[in-house]
């Protein structure tokens, strides 16, 4: 047995008439880049997920970057990161000019935790950095403590841009991830829950006069006409095969999103009794991005990945190393009561296939390959 990790092929078999038609008006009507179907899929994806504007762009660090600059982030900022998270959310704050400082996160969640905010914060102040942004990460697909989140920012005066590249479309107390704060973002990277066939992302915002600006940002600080620059932006419009095919990979999203609550059910029975499974907070939905389940050491994951792996079973690990022991981030700081947590999820977590064509039958191979 060898078993793709996101079958991508199965999805793909599901929409491929409807795919190669979209295929086909982008080629007929050849506007390749921002063309009508970039503006109908921005229609669309705001409607899904609440938000009054999106706006497409390239890709998901694109779109953090866009969110960053609108709200004029710049160098003396401090803007708040976890470590435990992919490097596009703490790599865009230098290129503003800005300083990330790293946060802890909760070992149940994996998402960003409110005490180790609250102390970063306090000690980017007395190292001279004036608390400006923070970053939640709707981390493997759970949307992160909003409410706890956002007051804490409110209290001292900043802006939230929720990066939601793994959760969009999550729902966080009857709300949709992308419409929780200042700016959401997202990515449709391939192995996205929701994702095209290349590079894309989006920017979320209730904000008109942010809206306008992102929109500006993305096409090289556009200002009243093409030729006319009001700012200094950035090159990150969305081709239109990619919104072609997000448009109709859309329309089956919430079904998909359903499928991959049942296969996290099933992951979550069935392993409960050998290891730490996902925790879901009360009036909180996953996407189920990744299915991660904890381990007691390293040792043991190495052993679970050598039966997996002779079983012909992949598995990944989000993410061995974090953000703030990297080489290129060791300096930036950090939680001065350190990032635990953060550590120890490092050497334990381990993610399982997931997606939303996953069959019970295939599903009890894992789990015996897994178990052992």
């Amino acid at each position: 047995m060898s078993l793709p990790f996101i079958d991508l092929a199965a999805q793909q078999a599901r929409l491929r008439p409807a795919l190669e038609a979209a295929y086909a008006r982008v080629l007929d009507h050849g506007q390749y880049v921002m063309g009508e179907e970039v503006r109908e899929l921005e229609r669309k994806l705001a409607a899904f997920c609440g938000a009054r504007h999106c706006l497409s762009c390239a890709n998901g660090t694109d779109a953090i970057q866009l969110a960053l600059m609108a709200l004029g982030i710049k160098a003396g900022d401090a803007v708040f990161v976890p470590s435990f998270t992919f490097a596009a959310t703490a790599e865009v704050v230098p290129l503003t000019g800005a300083t990330p400082v790293f946060v802890d996160v909760l070992p149940d969640t994996f998402n960003m935790d409110a005490e180790s905010l609250k102390r970063a914060i306090a000690h980017a102040r007395e190292i001279g950095l004036k608390p400006a942004c923070v970053i939640p990460v709707d981390l493997f697909g759970l949307p992160a403590d909003y409410d706890a989140l956002i007051a804490i920012a409110r209290e001292n005066g900043m802006k939230v841009i929720g990066d939601s590249a793994q959760g969009w479309g999550g729902v966080y107390h009857g709300r949709v991830a992308g419409s929780l704060c200042d700016i959401s973002t997202t990515s449709f990277f391939p192995a996205k829950p929701l994702g095209c066939y290349g590079d894309g992302g989006a920017v979320f915002t209730d904000d008109d006069a942010l809206a306008a600006l992102i929109n500006s940002l993305r096409l090289h600080g556009m200002g009243e006409d093409r030729y006319s620059y009001a700012r200094i932006g950035i090159n990150s419009r969305m081709d239109t095969i990619q919104a072609a095919i997000l448009i109709e990979k859309l329309s089956i999203y919430a079904d998909e999103i359903e499928a991959r609550q049942d296969v996290a059910k099933r992951y979550s029975q069935a392993l409960s009794g050998h290891y730490e499974t996902p925790f879901i907070p009360e009036g909180l939905k996953s996407i189920w991005a990744q299915y991660t389940i904890k381990v007691k050491s390293p040792a043991e994951r190495e052993a679970l990945q050598a039966r997996c792996r002779a079983a012909g079973v992949p598995t990944a690990i989000y993410y061995p190393i974090p953000l703030h022991v990297q080489g290129a981030y060791a300096d930036f700081p950090r939680d001065p009561a350190g990032l635990p947590v953060t550590e120890d999820l490092a050497g334990r977590v381990i993610s399982l296939p997931m997606h939303p064509y996953l069959a019970s039958q295939v599903q009890d191979s894992i789990v015996a390959a897994v178990i052992g």
